[in-house]
């Protein structure tokens, strides 16, 4: 019998969706939570669900297809219905 010792792991939780995928984007969130996350540090949630606290620059990324869809239809022509 051996023993093996397990690297330290990341306690922290993992507030991002699997692939990193949602990484490559830049994502709607309001406004107001936009300048409160930046002011005390606390995560935001984008219209996809993607969690996380802003740090760069959204426009060097291209806009989160989901949070678009969901976007569009919130803002969208509600004559449908």
């Amino acid at each position: 019998m051996s023993t093996k010792i397990l690297p330290e792991s990341d306690t922290r939780p993992d507030l991002s969706h699997g692939d990193g995928g949602h990484e490559r984007f830049a994502h709607y969130v309001q406004k107001d939570k936009i300048m409160e996350s930046a002011v005390s540090g606390t995560p935001v949630i984008a219209l996809c669900g993607k969690v996380w606290v802003p740090n760069r620059d959204p426009k060097k990324y291209p806009v989160c297809p989901e949070c678009k869809e969901i976007y569009e239809s919130m803002s969208g022509d509600d004559s449908d219905e």
